[in-house]
C-alpha cells in the first residue's frame, strides 16, 4: 500500500512538472526603452542617495537637540543645587533668634529654584520633541519624494515600450 500510494505521489508530481508551461520569451527592447530604463534607474538611485542623505542630517540633528538638552539639565540642576546651598548657608550663619525666618525664606528659595530647574528641563525636552517631529517630517517627505521619481521612471519606461 506505502509503494502504491509513493507511486501515485511521484507519478502526481511528474506530471504536474511536465504540464508546465514555458516562460514566455521576454520582448526584445527598443534602444528608446533601454534609455528609458538606463535613465529611470540613474534618477532612483540619485534619489534614494538624496533620502539618504536627508535621514542623516535629520537624524544628526535629533542627536544634536538630545545634547543640547541634557546639558541645559545639567545646568538647571547645578543651578538650583547652588541656590539651595547658598540659601542653606544662610540659614547656618543666621542668629538664633532669626534661624527660624531664615528657613522659611530658604525653603521658599528652594522651591523656586526647583520650579525653575524643572521649568527649563520640561522647556528642553519640548525642544527634542520638536526637533524629532521635524525630523520624522523630514524623512517623511525625503522618502515621498523617492516614491515620486520610481513612479515617474517607471511611467517613462511604459511611455517608451508602448511608442514601439
Amino acid at each position: 500500500m506505502n509503494k502504491l500510494l509513493a507511486a501515485l505521489i511521484a507519478g502526481l508530481f511528474a506530471t504536474a512538472a511536465f504540464a508546465q508551461s514555458p516562460a514566455p520569451a521576454p520582448m526584445p527592447q527598443t534602444p528608446a526603452v533601454v534609455k528609458a530604463e538606463a535613465k529611470a534607474d540613474k534618477a532612483d538611485a540619485k534619489a534614494m542617495d538624496s533620502e539618504a542623505k536627508k535621514d542623516a542630517k535629520a537624524d544628526d540633528s535629533v542627536v544634536k537637540a538630545e545634547q543640547k538638552a541634557g546639558k541645559k539639565k545639567s545646568k538647571a540642576v547645578a543651578k538650583a543645587d547652588k541656590t539651595k546651598m547658598n540659601a542653606e548657608e544662610k540659614v547656618a550663619k543666621a542668629d538664633p533668634d532669626d534661624k527660624m525666618k531664615q528657613e522659611a525664606k530658604a525653603d521658599k528659595t528652594s522651591a523656586e529654584a526647583d520650579a525653575k530647574a524643572n521649568k527649563k528641563m520640561v522647556k528642553a525636552d519640548a525642544k527634542v520633541s520638536k526637533e524629532k517631529i521635524d525630523a520624522g517630517t523630514d524623512k517623511a517627505l525625503a522618502a515621498n519624494k523617492t516614491a515620486e521619481v520610481k513612479a515617474k521612471g517607471d511611467a517613462d519606461v511604459k511611455a517608451a515600450a508602448a511608442k514601439q
